[in-house]
C-alpha cells in the first residue's frame, strides 16, 4: 500500500464468529499505518460490538436478512443507495470471499480485493474484484483472513503476530462475580443442533470440575436447557441475559471459556482468556490454538468443502477429557 492510500474499507457482513475472527487485522493495519482510516460494513445485528471498536471510525450496515424475509425491491434500492453513498474509498476489501459479501464490496466502488476463485466456496465471487489474493481454502481461517487483507495493503502478519495479539475487542461494562473459585463460562448454543454438545455432558462437566460455572444463554430454548443444566448441578449459575457488547465483556472476566464452535466461544480468543472449543461437524480450521486455546475435535471425519450438518459426532467427545483439558489449563494459570 503507497502512502497515498489514507481510507480503508472492511466488508465482513457475517457471521458473529467470522466477524470476531476478522476483526483481529485491524490491529495490524493500524500498527502498520496508524494513519488510514477503516470503516467496516457488516449486518445491522453486528453494530454494538463493532462500532465500540477504537481501529473503526465508521461502521455502515445492511440488512440482507431483512431484504430475503420480504423480498422487497423498495428495500433493496435503499440498501444499494446506502452503499453507493458512503464515499470514496482507496480500497475495499471483501473477507468474506462469498457472492453477496463481493457485491456488495462492488457496489461500494471499484477499487476493490478479495480471494481470488480458488481460494473460495463462491467462486464467482472474485469477478466483483479489481485485484484479489491466492490462499487454501482449507487453511486456517484466522490466517486467511490476516493474509488477504495484508496482501491487500502490502504488508504481512505472521504467527508471531496472531499469537502476540492484543485483546481484540474493548471491555464495556464490569460485572461482580460471585465466587472466589474459579470462574468458567459454558456457551452451549450454536447455530446448527449438530455443534452442540449435550446438556447432560455439560453438566457432568461443571460437577467434576467443581468450579464456578456461568452458563451462558442467547434466546428462549436456550435459556430452557440452561436452566435444565442448574437444576442438575449446584456448581453452575444461570448468566444474565447480555447484549453482544456485555456478553464480550462478561467472557473477558472468565479464567476458561469451554463451548461449541460458535461466535461467544470465539470471543475467548479474541480477548486472550483460556478457553476450550468443541468441535463436531466442523474442525479445528474454524479456531486458532495456542498454549491457552485449544479444540476437541470428535470422531468424525470432515469434509470442509461439504460440511455435514448431520454429523453429530460431538457427543462422541468424553466429558472426561474435557474436564482434563480445563484443568490443566487452569492449573497452568495461563
Amino acid at each position: 500500500m503507497n502512502k497515498e492510500i489514507k481510507k480503508i474499507a472492511i466488508v465482513r457482513l457475517s457471521a458473529l464468529g467470522d466477524i470476531i475472527n476478522s476483526a483481529i487485522v485491524l490491529q495490524f493495519i493500524k500498527n502498520r499505518y496508524p494513519n488510514a482510516v477503516i470503516d467496516w460494513i457488516s449486518e445491522e445485528i453486528f453494530l454494538d460490538a463493532l462500532k465500540a471498536h477504537p481501529d473503526i471510525k465508521n461502521v455502515h450496515t445492511i440488512n440482507l436478512k431483512q431484504l430475503k424475509k420480504e423480498k422487497s425491491f423498495q428495500l433493496l434500492k435503499e440498501n444499494i443507495s446506502k452503499l453507493r453513498d458512503l464515499g470514496t474509498y482507496d480500497i475495499i476489501i471483501d473477507m468474506q470471499g462469498l457472492i453477496k459479501s463481493a457485491i456488495v464490496a462492488r457496489i461500494i466502488g471499484k477499487n476493490t480485493h478479495g480471494f481470488d476463485k480458488y481460494s473460495t466456496r463462491e467462486s464467482l465471487a472474485a469477478f466483483f474484484y479489481k485485484t484479489t489474493s491466492h490462499i487454501s481454502y482449507e487453511e486456517n481461517v484466522v490466517k486467511r483472513n490476516c493474509f488477504v487483507v495484508a496482501d491487500a495493503l502490502g504488508f504481512s502478519i505472521t504467527d508471531d503476530m496472531i499469537l502476540n495479539k492484543k485483546a481484540i475487542f474493548p471491555i464495556t461494562n464490569n460485572f461482580e462475580l460471585r465466587s472466589n473459585k474459579k470462574n468458567i463460562a459454558l456457551i452451549i448454543g450454536a447455530s446448527w443442533k449438530s455443534k452442540i454438545y449435550t446438556k447432560e455432558l455439560i453438566v457432568q462437566v461443571c460437577n467434576k470440575l467443581k468450579e464456578q460455572c456461568y452458563i451462558i444463554w442467547g434466546n428462549t430454548n436456550e435459556r430452557s436447557e440452561a436452566e435444565w443444566i442448574c437444576k442438575n448441578s449446584k456448581y453452575t449459575t444461570l448468566a444474565p441475559s447480555l447484549q453482544l457488547n456485555e456478553l464480550i465483556s462478561f467472557l473477558s472476566q472468565m479464567d476458561l471459556v469451554i463451548g461449541n464452535d460458535t461466535g461467544p466461544t470465539h470471543i475467548a480468543w479474541a480477548q486472550n482468556i483460556p478457553s476450550i472449543t468443541l468441535l463436531g461437524p466442523t474442525t479445528t480450521r474454524m479456531i486458532y490454538e495456542t498454549p491457552k486455546n485449544i479444540g476437541i475435535k470428535s470422531p468424525s471425519k470432515v469434509n470442509i468443502m461439504k460440511i455435514d450438518k448431520n454429523d453429530f459426532s460431538i457427543k462422541e467427545i468424553p466429558y472426561e477429557r474435557v474436564v482434563k483439558e480445563a484443568k490443566e489449563l487452569l492449573n497452568n494459570g495461563i
